[in-house]
């Protein structure tokens, strides 16, 4: 077994951190690959190793695992720890790791992931509202039920690395996710968490499209990225 995980920029890249984190925190050994963003479509050159011109993209040998949940789930079924094995904790972490995959749209939209910056959000729209409320009751239930420090109890799992992008975004935008700020002070501090932040800081690229999103966002009041 020979993994090879494709990853993008460390400061825009939210997919690309969830099996890389989870694969770090497991200590399941990979070749660490990044192909950065370049330009608004990198789709054509990522379809030479990714069958969906996306990343992550994970290379098991011959075998291609493409998206972060396909690859979180191939990585279940070949690694012990990447969901909980109590039967309760399992199902809340699966369900909450399938909803973050699929939904809080307006999150991703109107909060884009940059690490190395502090942002002034623009007013919020309801729906972004909403979506910050159901991050403080997922954070604040996963926790309360199963004792943390982690969202579904005493180890790190899928859960916590499919929020970990969110982490960022909390921290970035100063929202507020009441006792489930204990989570993201927890996931912050992780190692692999750090050292993915310290890569972050250290990459001179910027992309304009991802710097748009950013300036749409709201006003930037600290930049800690290194200068281009």
């Amino acid at each position: 077994m020979a993994y090879t995980l494709i990853t993008a920029n460390r400061n825009y890249s939210s997919w690309s951190l969830r099996p890389w984190l989870l694969m770090k925190a497991l200590g399941v050994p990979f070749a660490d690959r990044i192909e950065p963003f370049t330009q608004a479509s990198n789709w054509e050159a990522f379809r030479a190793f990714s069958p969906t011109g996306q990343v992550p993209v994970l290379l098991d040998d011959d075998r291609t695992v493409w998206d972060s949940l396909g690859i979180v789930l191939y990585l279940a079924d070949r690694h012990d720890g990447v969901f909980p094995a109590d039967p309760a904790a399992r199902s809340f972490a699966q369900c909450a790791v399938t909803e973050m995959h699929g939904g809080f749209s307006a999150l991703r939209n109107d909060c884009t992931m940059n690490v190395g910056v502090r942002v002034r959000p623009r007013p919020m729209r309801p729906q972004l509202l909403r979506e910050i409320a159901r991050l403080r009751e997922l954070f604040e239930h996963g926790l309360a039920r199963f004792g943390g420090p982690w969202l579904a109890g005493s180890h790190f799992s899928a859960i916590d690395a499919f929020f970990a992008p969110v982490a960022f975004r909390i921290r970035t935008y100063g929202l507020d996710v009441g006792q489930g700020q204990a989570w993201v002070d927890a996931v912050l501090a992780h190692p692999a968490m750090r050292q993915w932040e310290a890569e972050a800081l250290a990459e001179t690229w910027r992309e304009a499209e991802h710097e748009a999103e950013l300036a749409a966002a709201g006003e930037v009041i600290e930049d800690f990225r290194a200068h281009p």
